[in-house]
C-alpha cells in the first residue's frame, strides 16, 4: 500500500506538464533576477529535474526566457480577448477585471513578461514586443468594431499611438500596485479604464 503511494506520488509527469512546470518556475526566477542572474541550473534545481532535461525542452536560456514570455503573452490575450459585438465601454469594466484578476493571480509571470524589454537579448525582446503588438492589435479591433469608436479611426490616425501609450501607461501602474500601492483593485481598474476612454474620446 505504502508502495504504491510512492509511486502515485511520484508520478512522471507528461511532456506538457514538464514544460509548465518548468515556465512556471522560470517565470518566478525571471520575475526576482535580471536576465543575466539567473541561471539554468537554478531553474533544474528548483524544479528537480537534471540540466540536460531541461535543455532537452529549451535548447538555450535564450528559448527558455522566449518561451515565459510568450507563455504570459498568450495568458493575457486570452484572458482579456474582446467580445465581438458588445460595446467597448461595456466590455472596458469586465477587461480589465480580468486582465487585474491575471495581474495578481500571476505577479511571477507578469513582472517576468514586463522584464524582458530590459533583457540584453535582441531575439528576447523581439518576443516582448511583438507579444506588445499583438496586445495592441486586439485592443485597436476592438474600437474599430465599436459604433462609438470606430469614426475615431478615420479622424484620428493617431489613435495607434494613443493606445500604444496606454498599454505602458496600464503596465506601470499595474507593476507599482503589484510593489503595494496602497490601492484597492477598484481604483486600479477605474483609474485605467478612465485613461483609456480619455485618450480615445
Amino acid at each position: 500500500m505504502a508502495a504504491n503511494q510512492g509511486q502515485r506520488a511520484r508520478r512522471r509527469l507528461s511532456t506538457e506538464e514538464r514544460r509548465e512546470q518548468l515556465l512556471s518556475v522560470g517565470a518566478r526566477l525571471f520575475s526576482e533576477s535580471p536576465y543575466d542572474d539567473v541561471w539554468i541550473e537554478q531553474v533544474a534545481e528548483i524544479a528537480g529535474v537534471s540540466r540536460g532535461l531541461l535543455y532537452h525542452y529549451f535548447p538555450t536560456k535564450r528559448d527558455f526566457f522566449a518561451a515565459v514570455v510568450e507563455r504570459e503573452s498568450e495568458r493575457m490575450l486570452r484572458m482579456t480577448a474582446a467580445v465581438p459585438g458588445v460595446p467597448v465601454r461595456e466590455q472596458l469594466t469586465a477587461g480589465l477585471d480580468a486582465y487585474l484578476e491575471y495581474v495578481h493571480s500571476h505577479a511571477h509571470g507578469y513582472r517576468a513578461f514586463h522584464r524582458a524589454d530590459a533583457a540584453g537579448d535582441q531575439a528576447v525582446r523581439r518576443v516582448y514586443r511583438r507579444a506588445l503588438a499583438a496586445q495592441e492589435r486586439q485592443i485597436l479591433a476592438a474600437l474599430a468594431a465599436d459604433p462609438e469608436f470606430g469614426p475615431v479611426f478615420e479622424e484620428r490616425p493617431d489613435v495607434r499611438l494613443a493606445v500604444r501609450g496606454w498599454l505602458a501607461f496600464t503596465t506601470a501602474v499595474c507593476l507599482e500596485w503589484l510593489r503595494g500601492e496602497s490601492v484597492s483593485r477598484e481604483q486600479v481598474r477605474e483609474l485605467c479604464a478612465r485613461a483609456l476612454l480619455g485618450v480615445i474620446s
